[in-house]
């Protein structure tokens, strides 16, 4: 099955990791450099002391001077580059902020993408994202003269199961048959929840009737497959029967609304004639 795209974002974008370099950079600079502020503070003490001790030389009381100068200057660079560090910091910060903010607002953005296309409960393309496919598919049957046809599948008496033993049940109902749907589709196939009990299945590049046919056995086969309900006190295993309906490109239809109404049409009759499917092209027949 294919899957709509989706973007992506990286945790840390060129900039902000060029910025957090750079800050690491700055911090160890200012390690170094308050190292050797207090490591000459120490020094310059230590001479002070010692010069205090005996009549210092003018040479000697010329350089503690010129060492405390320097130690001033140490000590103010220090406090500078501080200054920058945290401010740099806070720009850190908000750069982060942005990404994350960023990051958030595409997840959303592609959540509501998923969810302006998809079914909530099955999480299957619904109609609106089937006949843009279907749409697509049309074009590429047209350029390389394929065949594509669509399925209208609908579960005979579902509705006894959500009278009988609740919606939650009937939920899971649903949910296995278009995994079940999903696992049996090709990677150019489409499968649609149309809505309640009714599923579209579109199938590209088609060779002929009975490739068609076999498909929808095979559908029928694994829809019928037991389904293992377990609710609280409620453990049931109810089996599914589906009847489809199929119209073929461009015999029954040249449009997605034409092709879904005659596959419709013919899953009514599949339906009354309990054979489980049946083609449009047998109604224009009569």
């Amino acid at each position: 099955m294919r899957t709509e795209p989706r973007a992506k974002l990286s945790d840390k974008t060129g900039p902000a990791r060029s910025l957090e370099e750079v800050l690491e950079q700055i911090e160890h600079v200012e390690r170094l450099l308050g190292q050797c502020a207090n490591e000459l503070s120490s020094i310059n003490g230590l001479l002070k002391r010692e010069l205090e001790d005996r009549d210092p030389l003018h040479a000697e009381k010329s350089a503690l001077e010129k060492s405390e100068a320097v130690e001033s200057k140490v000590h103010d660079a220090f406090a500078k580059l501080s200054v920058v560090n945290r401010a740099l910091e806070g720009e850190v910060r908000g750069r982060n902020m942005v990404d994350h903010q960023l990051a958030a607002s595409v997840e959303q953005e592609e959540a509501s993408r998923y969810a302006a296309f998809h079914d909530a409960l099955t999480g299957l393309p619904n109609r609106a994202l089937f006949d843009d496919r279907l749409e697509h598919a049309f074009e590429q049957a047209k350029r390389q003269g394929w065949t594509l046809a669509v399925m209208f599948i609908d579960l005979d008496k579902f509705k006894n199961i959500n009278d009988t033993y609740g919606h939650d049940a009937g939920d899971i109902v649903l949910k296995t048959i278009a995994r079940r749907l999903e696992e049996n589709a090709r990677g150019e196939d489409t499968v649609s929840r149309h809505g309640g009990d009714e599923f579209l299945y579109l199938l590209s590049g088609i060779r002929d009737e009975k490739s068609i046919a076999m498909i929808a056995q095979k559908i029928i086969q694994n829809v019928q497959v037991p389904i293992a309900v377990s609710l609280r006190d409620l453990n049931i295993s109810p089996s599914i029967k589906a009847s489809i309906g199929i119209s073929i490109f461009p015999n029954d239809g040249t449009t997605a609304d034409a092709l879904v109404k005659s596959a419709d049409k013919a899953m009514y009759r599949a339906k009354q004639d309990n054979s489980g499917y049946a083609f449009a092209a047998q109604d224009a027949e009569k």
